[in-house]
């Protein structure tokens, strides 16, 4: 009896010990967790997508050409958004969105219907929702600033299942609950908002012109407006109600791009220089954290992020041969220079 009992406790404190490491199991999920993956745009030629590991010393060039060799990524890389343990990579160029896993890289599907010139895309509940601008108004000036739409994409079968209408232009996405919000910066002042219960819009938030960048914080839509030779902005919109405050940035920081919410702080950029500012300010500091050097004609702050208390910079070159990326402290110093691919355009974070 008293050896039944000893071994019954023995098996328990087993069970229990092993449950406990399962639980904890912080080990990588494959060669690319725990890192930053740097969008490389590309050309005519094909794209890529470069790593960083979060040890700032793991580095590979070309992860899906390593990955997966003899397959055909796609032209002019756009935008890459998570699901899961998947990601999903657009190239606008090819029409195509590669579907791989987020930590080993290698490929699962491609979509290749139901695509025209996609470009940035949100998922959520088994959806993926993929802003396409479809044609552009110098080729097609009829209809090419009223035929850009949002394509719904099933997320088991990797196909697009249905289309949404915008009778606008479409770039960039975020999405709150069951809205999209859509900028809209190159024929309109407004933000576009799409129910996605029902797939149609509702009544647009005008912002200004020039809507370039958009995070959502809080149940607060910021928008970054930088109208051409004007005042750059950030439009607050509290999305309980649609009310609408502005901070007016001066003209020293006009063309003010890449906003950036980290912490409490908003992050933006104007040419070579990276500033930021508090969240509730209602002026912006006109003084620059840092500037870097860019020979770029083209590619000054090509990409931009702030995140794990580090800011990225990528530099688009001269977008034939590969560009630069760098990694700063928040106070400016240095931490890592990278030779990634043709264009880096984007980083995102695979933690």
């Amino acid at each position: 009896m008293k050896l039944t009992r000893v071994l019954f406790v023995a098996l328990s404190i087993a069970f229990l010990s092993s449950c406990t490491n399962d639980d904890n199991d912080n080990s990588p999920k494959g060669s690319y967790d725990n890192g930053v993956f740097v969008l490389n745009e590309g050309n005519s030629s094909g794209g890529s997508v470069s790593f960083l590991g979060d040890d700032m010393v793991t580095f590979k060039q070309d992860v899906y050409g390593s990955e997966n060799p003899g397959d055909v990524f796609g032209k002019y890389m756009q935008n890459i958004f998570f699901d899961g343990d998947k990601a999903y990579i657009i190239a606008g160029g090819s029409n195509v969105i590669n579907v791989v896993n987020r930590y080993t890289f290698k490929l699962i599907a491609k979509i290749e219907t139901g695509l025209i010139t996609p470009r940035y895309g949100v998922a959520r509940n088994g959806k993926a929702y993929v802003t396409n601008a479809n044609t552009y108004s110098y080729a097609n000036p009829a209809t090419g600033n009223t035929d850009d739409f949002v394509a719904v994409i099933d997320l088991v079968t990797n196909k697009v299942e249905s289309k949404i209408n915008l009778n606008a232009t479409a770039n960039r996405i975020v999405m709150d609950g069951d809205k999209l919000y859509i900028s809209e910066p190159y024929d309109s002042e407004k933000v576009l908002v799409v129910n996605t219960v029902t797939k149609t819009l509702e009544t647009p938030i005008n912002v200004g012109s020039s809507a370039n960048t958009m995070e959502v914080k809080n149940g607060i839509l910021y928008v970054l407006a930088s109208p051409y030779g004007g005042a750059s902005k950030i439009i607050k919109v509290k999305l309980s109600d649609k009310s609408v405050t502005e901070v007016l940035f001066p003209l020293a920081l006009k063309d003010a791009g890449n906003l950036d919410i980290y912490g409490s702080k908003i992050y933006f950029t104007k040419g070579t220089g990276v500033y930021n500012m508090d969240i509730t300010a209602t002026q912006p500091v006109e003084t620059p954290i840092f500037k870097y050097t860019s020979t770029s004609q083209y590619g000054v702050m090509y990409g931009f992020a702030v995140e794990n208390d580090k800011i990225y910079i990528a530099d688009g070159g001269d977008f034939a041969s590969n560009g630069k990326a760098y990694v700063y402290s928040l106070t400016g110093t240095l931490q890592k220079e990278l030779a990634v691919g043709v264009g880096p355009n984007g980083f995102y974070f695979n933690d």
